[in-house]
């Protein structure tokens, strides 16, 4: 994939959207360290399969949250729990979509997304639920 390719620019409209300078942050984190990485990731992950219709960007953070609780993929929680907060989920339509998580993929595995979720609620002054 090219920096110049309509996926890539689509996938830095709709990154800068959902998440803003810190997802384009994060995409140059990757980009410092191999570029084709973060070429792929911008151009498909968000070019491509994030720009799709049907599904808005509410409905792909409630998907993306759920792949990422029953994978155990922690640590890219506080990316994507900003961006569905951003795209309009309630912080109690996260805390249901952890617990929900809980009856299908573990006590564990919802205790861990929790804690993430705690996380970023604190570092947005998110009191209320």
């Amino acid at each position: 994939m090219s920096r110049d390719s309509d996926h890539y620019n689509k996938g830095i409209e709709v990154l800068n959207e959902m998440v803003g300078a810190p997802g384009l942050k994060a995409i140059e984190l990757f980009e410092k360290f191999y570029p084709d990485f973060a070429d792929f990731l911008v151009s498909f992950g968000f070019g491509e399969i994030y720009s799709r219709e049907t599904l808005d960007y509410k409905q792909r953070e409630t998907i993306t949250l759920t792949a990422l609780i029953s994978q155990g993929a922690f640590e890219q929680m506080g990316f994507h729990l900003n961006a569905a907060l951003n795209v309009g989920m309630s912080p109690k339509e996260i805390v249901e979509l952890v617990i929900h998580c809980a009856a299908y993929v573990g006590f564990p595995k919802a205790c861990s997304a929790m804690v993430q979720v705690m996380n970023v609620f604190e570092q947005r002054g998110i009191k209320e639920i």
